[in-house]
């Protein structure tokens, strides 16, 4: 199983130059059944991504480019009267897929935004009292521009808890983006799209194996450390939720399962900590003054909190 993710992740690689790291955790995102908040400025690569990872694991793909005149109805679909004989037909919207990507999601309303929530958290949409399940998996990226704050609506604290992780995929190294040009040239070989390597049915299992990974109780205990260490933090005026508890949890158990373990191990939860946390918590007014950040916060309590050591 090692390798075959390997193979997903090289063919994502084939179109998105230069960004292994982030590769790995969208995909260690996928395995645990998370869904990805990529906070980045425009033009770095994130639908690409989102693309390559679809042709990969051979997903239903939709992508909705969020602005204020999108509407629920857009993501979650509408019924409407049959001609033919009065009843009201279904007509799924967006979010009738395997992967949903979601452009500037803070460009558009709270209502339309909060129609995103039953679907990522149940895998299910309900219009008009009728309840339609996903086919799974489903999976939403959904991506912000940190930058530009006009006609934005920032997510509130409980949809932000909705994301396993937040990344950004930031500028590309001088190399890399030599390489994006060339690509690019008269005569060049067109750039290559991400193929299937698994079917849905087979990432579903993935999954599953996933699940499985043993979790010790003295790496629960850790992680649970972990998040009281942030609720119990002066400098945070909001800590982890049990939510993100278990988030980091599912997160660490993908970094085993892709190393080829059937145990989580310290590592994997340090690895993934920052991605998982910072999203969540909030800095306490008197900290963000002193120009501290969520990230400097996370990063010590990351160091101060002693690693289990484990015995198998």
């Amino acid at each position: 199983m090692e390798q075959l993710s390997q193979r997903i992740l090289n063919e994502v690689a084939k179109t998105v130059i230069g960004k292994d790291c982030i590769i790995r955790k969208v995909y260690m995102t996928i395995l645990a059944g998370g869904h990805i908040l990529l906070e980045d400025i425009p033009g770095v690569g994130k639908t690409t991504l989102a693309l390559a990872f679809a042709g990969a694991l051979d997903l239903r793909f939709r992508r909705l480019q969020f602005t204020p005149d999108v509407t629920p109805s857009d993501i979650t679909g509408f019924s409407v009267p049959d001609a033919a004989t009065g009843k009201l037909q279904y007509r799924p919207g967006a979010a009738a897929c395997n992967l949903f990507l979601g452009d500037e999601i803070n460009r558009a309303s709270p209502k339309t935004q909060s129609a995103l929530l039953e679907v990522m958290e149940e895998g299910q949409i309900t219009v008009d009292g009728v309840t339609r399940r996903i086919t799974p998996p489903f999976i939403v990226i959904a991506t912000q521009n940190p930058e530009g704050s006009a006609g934005t609506q920032p997510l509130p604290e409980s949809q932000l808890d909705r994301f396993m992780v937040r990344l950004s995929m930031g500028y590309p190294s001088p190399e890399d983006e030599e390489e994006i040009l060339m690509r690019r040239q008269p005569g060049a070989a067109r750039v290559p799209e991400a193929a299937p390597v698994v079917t849905r049915d087979e990432l579903v299992r993935m999954r599953r194996e996933t699940e499985e990974i043993y979790l010790s109780p003295e790496m629960s205990r850790y992680l649970v450390a972990l998040a009281n260490a942030t609720r119990e933090s002066p400098e945070l005026r909001l800590g982890a939720s049990p939510r993100a508890t278990l988030a980091l949890a599912a997160m660490s158990r993908a970094g085993a399962y892709l190393e080829g373990r059937d145990y989580v191990v310290p590592q994997d939860a340090v690895a993934v900590f920052l991605d998982v946390m910072t999203h969540r918590v909030k800095l306490d007014p008197k900290a963000r003054i002193s120009g501290r950040t969520a990230f400097d916060v996370l990063a010590e309590i990351l160091r101060a909190v002693p690693q289990p050591a484990l015995h198998r």
